[in-house]
């Protein structure tokens, strides 16, 4: 070997060594950096026998990171849903342990809670029906539960809303992460071209599906020249060189039978029963569900039971044979003039009402709940109490019946078929709760994945400094070996040239 090859070969290794510093001083200072995987130095032996790096690559995982994503988008469905779910079940946290003159009460707000409250009223009542103090409670109590239950629409409605909302600002999110996407996935390509080191523009891709995936699930694939395509979990092209369009119109109000606006990806429906590629996961999702599924189905359950308490207080014709119709009596809503079938009883939960007949303060009488005649005190035909004695109970102890008598319920809401009031209230209680606590756990569940997953994609690509700085003190090594070879060979040159 002549002693130039060898100063081509100490100049070589020279850069090399410069470049190598350079990729391990950059993994150091950015051993924190959200997002950074760890870049390497890759070498090649040259023609006359040095080293040269040829490029930067990336020690990426692309199966572990899309476990991340994958878990990162379920994990923000759940917790939107949890999150929602955790605000309606609020209006239901019943605690029975407090009692009154007029009997048990439930400190509460659900309509379980108030549905107690009322029959136990009631049968203080029918124990004294002259009693004023009695019939007053009986009303306190069917107020507080028509309170309970346009209470809980209104939480329903207010869930639609805030979920709608939700919904808009994920679409804000998500259109923002696509063109960002764009620029740096246009970085990647172009720097491909070029041979430039693009390992900054992939971490950024990167970062920027991450965020992404939280929005709605994702899934992606790399073309030949380095470009990455993105695509929904339900098979929609979200991004293909250029972001496509994602839409959505949020709605102003939000009342029983109100539906929602679906978001859409260039006009293709992905949320809302008639999308025909729904997504599955992300932020989007659970937003979706809640609006669109869970709180419709708890605000249908309100519904039914606001229904079944018109049927089973409703009042019918006394007369011999009776021919008028059967009307609502201490439960009501506004215009309302016949009793609701089960499946007619949407939007019934924000109406009801305490019929004003009974209420004194609107001129009402307290002892039409012992006589009857609610719906219509002009009317004799539905008055139960005809001799208008003081101790009469026939018709508290209807009421009284009435509560825990099956009756028929719209199995679309998700509680069955039949059911006494009590009955379906608790199971409607017991529904919401049920349902907060499986999102609550598979929230808890999810959170865990993903942090499992971060550690494992962590531990695959990220900088550990141990190692980085090991691998300089190599490098320093090589260095000072390269610069006694250079002192080594100078002095050859120079012996050479004073021989000469």
């Amino acid at each position: 070997m002549s002693l130039s090859s060898t100063y081509s070969i100490i100049s070589s290794a020279f850069a090399s060594t410069a470049a190598q510093s350079s990729t391990i001083a950059s993994n150091i200072a950015n051993a924190s950096t959200p997002g950074y995987v760890r870049e390497i130095a890759n070498q090649i032996t040259n023609d006359y026998g040095g080293s040269d790096v040829v490029s930067i690559s990336r020690q990426a995982n692309v199966a572990l990171l899309d476990q991340l994503n994958a878990s990162t988008s379920e994990s923000s469905t759940q917790s939107v849903i949890s999150t929602a779910l955790t605000t309606l079940a609020q209006s239901v946290n019943d605690s029975p342990n407090a009692t009154s003159a007029t009997g048990a009460l439930q400190n509460g707000n659900s309509p379980s809670a108030m549905l107690g409250n009322l029959q136990s009223a009631l049968t203080t009542y029918e124990a004294s029906p002259s009693s004023e103090p009695a019939a007053a409670a009986v009303l306190t109590a069917s107020q507080n539960l028509v309170s309970s239950l346009n209470a809980g629409a209104q939480a329903v409605s207010q869930a639609e809303s805030q979920a709608d909302q939700g919904m808009n600002g994920a679409v804000t999110k998500i259109n923002s992460l696509l063109s960002q996407f764009q620029q740096a996935n246009d970085a990647v390509v172009s720097g491909l071209q070029t041979g430039a080191n693009v390992s900054q523009a992939q971490d950024q891709r990167d970062s920027v599906l991450t965020q992404l995936s939280q929005q709605l699930g994702v899934s992606t694939t790399t073309n030949a020249n380095g470009s990455m395509s993105i695509y929904t979990d339900s098979g929609v092209t979200l991004f293909q060189d250029v972001p496509s369009t994602v839409s959505f119109a949020p709605t102003a109000t939000f009342v029983s039978g109100v539906v929602g606006n679906a978001v859409t990806v260039n006009g293709i429906p992905i949320t809302g029963a008639s999308a025909p590629m729904a997504i599955q996961s992300g932020a989007l999702a659970g937003y979706a569900q809640i609006r669109d599924t869970i709180a419709p189905q708890y605000g249908a359950q309100l519904d039914q039971i606001a229904g079944g308490l018109i049927s089973a207080f409703a009042e019918s014709d006394q007369s011999i044979p009776p021919t008028l119709p059967t009307v609502p009596g201490l439960f009501t809503a506004p215009g309302l003039t016949s009793v609701p079938v089960p499946s007619a009883s949407e939007g019934l939960a924000a109406q009801l009402e305490v019929n004003p007949n009974v209420i004194p303060a609107d001129g009402g009488s307290l002892n039409l709940l012992r006589d009857g005649g609610i719906s219509n005190p002009g009317n004799p035909a539905y008055t139960y109490n005809t001799t208008g004695a003081a101790s009469y109970t026939g018709r508290i102890q209807q009421m009284v019946t009435a509560l825990g008598t099956s009756q028929p319920f719209d199995p679309t809401a998700g509680l069955g078929a039949s059911a006494s009031l009590t009955g379906y209230s608790t199971n409607s209680v017991s529904w919401l709760q049920a349902t907060n606590q499986s999102a609550s756990d598979a929230a808890s569940y999810q959170s865990s994945l993903v942090s499992q997953a971060s550690g494992a994609l962590s531990n695959a690509t990220g900088v550990n400094l141990d190692t980085e700085m090991n691998n300089m003190l190599n490098i320093e090594n090589s260095y000072t070996s390269s610069a006694k070879l250079l002192t080594t060979v100078t002095a050859m040159f120079q012996a050479l040239l004073q021989a000469a």
